[in-house]
């Protein structure tokens, strides 16, 4: 190896072990591991331009082993990114410092995606990959061609969404996409023989990707192998023989130097054994300037690409232009014309049939419950392997890499993706879920069969718990409308929302229309409103959601039979009910003292509504297997069980 190059990475490395000694806390041996490949990746072919980190035609360089954050911070601050100064890695891991435990995607600052747990980075990089090649197609090759690498771990290729990810990303045949493997051996618990004996090569071939071993400190192989992949026909995986802790004399290739500052006795060992005569935080001037040369080499190429840019904005306008209001406003008019008994699921669909007509930047998808989730409509056209002129993607059975992708696809540029399972299978899709909402992006999950009523499928397919995890899920909407008008204005408000992720909860049974006057106003947006009213003055307020307003509407007129007025409030979206003013709160909930909610699910969520005065009717136990009308009424969610109850109450 060149002595500059060494030079190099040793800037990375010692930034890396002083920044984590001073936090006390981090991961040293990952980023003194893969040093060597990072100089070589970023000094000679990542295409990127620190003064403009959100240049369009960028690489884009993910780190899926962000517990090696540290490698990926030493890296855009001696590219001289601004986002990252000096201080910035003095305060690693404090609060507030964008140089976090694990590395948290902001705008413009060369930070890509938010990693950490496990694999996540690597389904985002088969989702940048996949957007990459959807804009190239749109726009053309001539302005749109960069790659996508990815760094990953021992401990990412063990999660399951590795295999997930990997294997739809052969299938389409990603070839822009690079995975770097730091193959170490090294896990925290000891070598990775005590959990794994896969054969890399074997595995990765079985999914469509090329494979190529080298030394990873060896600088001729790594720049052999970056080389090579420039000119890929598929994915490729490069794995790196590397040493955790490389340079350490004690700790070099074992587990101590995973998860734990090296110590200052063993740091001034490290800095005999690399001839680092420099203080803690010193990058000589020397190393800096070439460091920050290599940054500057963006400039010059984005330049270059901007002219050309210039002469295809109108282009690219057009792809990024939608038109989602006026749409959907025509759709509820449409609705209300032709009123009749739609599950929402199919609702959804007659929405998506008027959006993906006229919108570019809608990419749609599910994981092989197309005609279920009814998430294709017939104006869509398939991504295939190798062809990307399409706008939908069969993610297949792999729930979690879809929402992992899709947090890719939303990162990239401009598209808003949007993908398919069963409410239940969210489960699935958590990590990836509660990643949309931590990085505030606009992605929407369309989740259908999302209670009882689903039927016979049973206990194993019927959500319970599911609303309540996903309502306690930190910045995400959760919609649960109740009828075709509600599901439109749910779409719409998802599609608005550019910096929150949405869930759309949908039923598999036909729902009766509870809107059939039109209103130019998205009342799903307050998140509850009054649908019904049955007297002037009432007794009893009625909170439901979703296939449960139309139960609330007849329990309410039942209950007026009797003499009992109430008012019904449809609670589509919790979220946003909390957002509005007190004063509009204050007169949904607190007209009456005696409140009801119905939902077939788990009650916690609704007790900060109906107070100690109230009734919950809900379910607070598994499902079962029978006609979904006959599991209503074993679970007493009928008119006639919640009339007598609330009598009782009342």
């Amino acid at each position: 190896m060149s002595k500059l190059h060494n030079q190099l990475a040793n800037c990375i490395r010692f930034l890396s072990i002083d920044a984590i000694q001073k936090a006390n806390s981090g991961h040293p041996g990952m980023p003194m591991g893969m040093a060597d490949v990072a100089t070589v990746l970023f000094k000679d072919y990542l295409k990127f331009n620190p003064k403009n980190p959100d240049w369009l035609n960028r690489d884009r360089f993910v780190l899926s082993a962000g517990h090696g954050s540290m490698l990926l911070y030493s890296l855009l601050h001696l590219t001289g990114y601004k986002s990252v100064s000096i201080n910035s890695i003095k305060k690693f891991r404090q609060l507030n410092s964008v140089c976090a435990g694990h590395p948290e995607y902001h705008p413009k600052t060369g930070i890509e995606t938010t990693t950490g747990p496990l694999g996540q980075g690597i389904a985002n990089a088969v989702g940048f990959a996949i957007a990459e090649e959807i804009l190239k197609k749109k726009l053309g090759e001539n302005l749109i061609n960069h790659k996508t690498y990815v760094l990953a771990g021992d401990g990412c290729l063990m999660e399951g969404i590795s295999h997930e990810a990997m294997s739809l990303a052969g299938h389409l045949k990603l070839k822009n996409l690079v995975m770097l493997f730091d193959n170490n051996k090294i896990s925290i618990d000891g070598p990775t023989s005590l959990a794994v004996s896969d054969n890399f090569k074997k595995r990765f071939e079985s999914y469509g990707w090329d494979y190529i071993l080298i030394d990873g400190h060896n600088e001729k192989q790594i720049n052999r192998a970056l080389k090579k992949v420039q000119n890929a026909k598929r994915p490729t995986v490069i794995s790196c023989k590397t040493k955790i802790g490389y340079g350490s004399p004690n700790k070099s290739g074992k587990s101590s130097s995973h998860g734990s500052p090296l110590g200052l006795e063993e740091i001034k060992l490290v800095r005999k054994v690399l001839n680092w005569n420099y203080k803690p935080f010193e990058i000589p001037n020397k190393l800096l300037k070439e460091w920050r040369k290599i940054g500057d080499k963006g400039q010059f190429i984005e330049k270059k690409w901007n002219i050309l840019f210039k002469k295809n904005k109108k282009k690219f306008n057009q792809v990024a232009k939608n038109n989602f209001k006026n749409i959907l406003d025509a759709e509820k008019k449409n609705a209300l014309k032709e009123l009749k008994s739609l599950a929402t699921r199919k609702s959804s669909e007659l929405t998506l049939n008027a959006l993906t007509n006229k919108n570019n930047c809608l990419i749609g998808g599910s994981a092989d419950l197309a005609g279920s989730n009814n998430t294709k409509t017939k104006k869509h056209k398939i991504i295939e392997p190798g062809k990307f002129d399409g706008n939908y993607i069969h993610y297949g059975v792999r729930e979690h890499a879809m929402s992992g992708i899709m947090n890719g696809i939303a990162l990239h540029s401009n598209f808003i993706p949007y993908g398919g399972t069963f409410l239940i299978f969210s489960d699935y899709c958590k990590p990836s879920i509660r990643l949309s909402a931590l990085m505030q992006q606009r992605v929407i999950y369309v989740m259908t069969h999302d209670s009882i009523g689903l039927g016979e499928d049973g206990p194993t397919h019927q959500p319970i718990e599911q609303l309540s995890g996903l309502r306690s899920i930190p910045n995400l909407n959760v919609f649960r409308p109740a009828d075709r008008v509600e599901t439109i204005e749910c779409w719409e408000h998802a599609l608005k929302s550019s910096k929150t992720p949405s869930i759309l909860s949908l039923t598999r049974q036909n729902l009766n229309p509870i809107r059939k006057k039109y209103s130019p106003k998205n009342k799903c947006s307050l998140g509850a409103y009054e649908i019904l009213r049955t007297n002037k003055k009432i007794k009893l307020t009625i909170f439901a959601s979703g296939s449960e307003v139309n139960l609330a509407i007849e329990t309410s007129h039942k209950l007026a039979k009797e003499k009992i007025y109430s008012k019904v409030v449809s609670v589509p979206c919790m979220e946003l009910f909390d957002q509005q003013s007190n004063s509009y709160k204050k007169k949904i909930v607190n007209e009456t003292k005696y409140k009801i909610s119905i939902e077939a699910g788990s009650s916690d969520c609704w007790k900060k509504y109906i107070g100690e005065s109230g009734k919950i009717f809900g379910i607070n136990e598994f499902g079962k297997s029978a006609p979904y009308k006959v599991i209503y009424n074993y679970f007493g969610l009928t008119k006639e069980n919640i009339t007598k109850e609330t009598k009782k109450l009342i």
